[in-house]
């Protein structure tokens, strides 16, 4: 069976949404695919190979991709953008215990805390972005602080909130700070 290093990063994000980073080890890995060590070797070098790759991949699949599917529409105003970043993001429940993995293994690991300070800058920006480019909004910076850290926090609680709570959280949110009905 041909594996490809997509192959491996997939199953290392399925590894650490279910289990942590402790588990992200060659062994288990090779277990998950049912593939051998040359395999692995094959794509990476060593573990720490895995893991910069890996945190990387996570950025790009969690961040980078989410902003480029926005951004194909430029002629979107700010606020359709808004809109549709929130249905992406909403959408992604399976991404939960993935985003509380990450920000466990960053508590513990100077490379992944670097990654998602990396994450997290871009996200912020990017709101940042959208909210400035509506023009109802008095404080865009805070704004979109208070609607990342929203999110961060949902993913918190035990249990994490579901989609639809989440989804009225915002609309009340920003229908306070545009003044008008948003995400109806």
């Amino acid at each position: 069976m041909a594996t490809t290093k997509e192959d491996w990063l997939d199953a290392g994000l399925k590894v650490l949404a279910e289990e942590g980073s402790p588990a992200l080890t060659i062994e288990r890995l090779t277990t998950e695919l049912g593939l051998s060590k040359g395999s692995y070797y094959h794509h990476f070098k060593g573990t720490g190979g895995f893991r910069t790759a890996l945190l990387e991949y996570f950025e790009k699949q969690f961040t980078t991709r989410l902003i480029d599917t926005v951004e194909r529409r430029p002629e979107a105003d700010a606020a359709t953008k808004l809109a549709k970043l929130l249905d992406l993001v909403l959408a992604d429940s399976d991404s939960v215990q993935l985003e509380i993995a990450v920000r466990a293994w960053a508590l513990q690991d100077p490379e992944a805390r670097l990654a998602q300070e990396r994450v997290d800058r871009a996200r912020t920006a990017y709101l940042q972005e959208l909210c400035r480019g509506i023009s109802s909004v008095k404080e865009p910076d805070q704004l979109a602080r208070l609607l990342y850290l929203i999110l961060i926090g949902a993913e918190q609680v035990v249990p994490p909130m579901k989609g639809a709570e989440l989804r009225a959280l915002y609309a009340t949110t920003l229908t306070l700070a545009t003044g008008e009905p948003f995400l109806t």
